[in-house]
């Protein structure tokens, strides 16, 4: 495959690349990462050619847009694409600024947040963004995090859809109508979601995260016919499942976030040894598996390391022989449906 051919991201203008770079490591979800290392791995990615870059303020509550806009300012800004979220607000801590618990991130900023979806939500989140990322625009802005495990429960997932519906996806519209984003869309990493904003809201994408990958396909039954039907693109994020189709299953390898259970580490052991019989290394399968289905324009793998991205790149330029597909099909690995060569 050729990692920068472009396809359109559903119905819009944008034509994004296969390949992009997701800077979720940049915000150090799992891992130190110094500045050095950063600014050498985006430096690494955007001599290679890499010209998509997807980010957030949650990333490292904050530090991931602040280390892509300070490499990116200094690029020529009509060559790339950039992409970030809202739906969270970044504010100081209002209790023991000098004691701050980065939570969920191994590092990161010293920044609380909270959610806000609503009109002013979203526009001061976008605003925001623009003044870590040292931007005056973004391509495409993504509604982040609104589902059952970020917000804790169903009463939290319909105020945040109520909120969408009573103003804030009228700013992303307003935005959209002044040229000030290019396209709309929604990050998912729960079943059921999608159709959910398909029937409120006109969509442009989504980012998938986790749920079209070689360890689950589920969304094959409903998620992805719709986009299909409904001609909105899908952008595969976390195509490693968090590692567990990276690095295969070795000790400490994360699935979707947590420790893998049995089950889940054997099959990756199978589809890993399909993937050895026939020369293919396990990570380069993971990359292109998804890229096969019609509605999914670009796959957007992390990266904290300069030699992770160049390594990426070679694998979604590996041929794949057809037979290495037909295989995991027969043993039960990947849906029979799945859309491979």
């Amino acid at each position: 495959m050729d990692p920068f051919k472009r396809r359109q991201l559903g119905g819009t203008d944008v034509m994004l690349p296969q390949i992009g770079f997701g800077a979720a490591p940049l915000g150090e979800l799992f891992t130190k990462v110094s500045d050095a290392d950063a600014e050498a791995t985006l430096k690494s990615a955007w001599d290679a050619g890499v010209r998509y870059y997807d980010t957030a303020p949650w990333y490292g509550r904050g530090q991931s847009e602040h280390r892509v806009g300070r490499f990116l300012y200094k690029q020529d800004r009509n060559e790339l694409i950039l992409s970030t979220k809202v739906g969270r607000i970044l504010r100081a801590p209002i209790q023991k600024p000098d004691q701050f618990d980065t939570g969920f991130w191994s590092g990161g900023l010293h920044f609380d947040h909270y959610f806000d979806y609503s009109y002013d939500g979203v526009m001061r989140a976008y605003e925001d963004s623009l003044q870590r990322l040292g931007m005056n625009r973004i391509d495409t802005l993504v509604i982040h995090d609104l589902d059952w495990w970020h917000r804790g429960s169903e009463p939290m997932v319909q105020a945040g859809f109520a909120q969408l519906a009573n103003g804030g996806f009228r700013a992303l519209a307003d935005l959209k109508a002044a040229g000030r984003i290019r396209a709309i869309g929604a990050g998912i990493n729960e079943l059921g979601l999608i159709p959910r904003f398909l029937e409120l809201f006109d969509m442009d994408f989504f980012l998938l995260a986790l749920r079209y990958t070689l360890g689950e396909q589920e969304t094959l039954t409903k998620e992805l016919p719709l986009c299909v039907e409904r001609k909105v693109g899908i952008i595969i994020g976390g195509v490693f499942s968090s590692g567990l189709y990276a690095t295969g299953p070795v000790p400490g390898a994360k699935y979707n976030y947590f420790e893998p259970t049995p089950e889940i580490l054997e099959k990756a052991r199978r589809i890993a040894e399909v993937c050895q019989r026939h020369n293919v290394p396990l990570p380069a399968a993971a990359l292109q598996f998804p890229l096969h289905h019609p509605a999914v324009t670009s796959v957007i793998p992390g990266a904290f390391k300069p030699e992770q991205v160049t390594t990426n790149l070679d694998y979604v330029r590996l041929d794949i022989p057809g037979d290495l597909w037909a295989e995991l099909k027969h043993e039960g690995l990947i849906r029979a449906d799945a859309p491979t060569p």
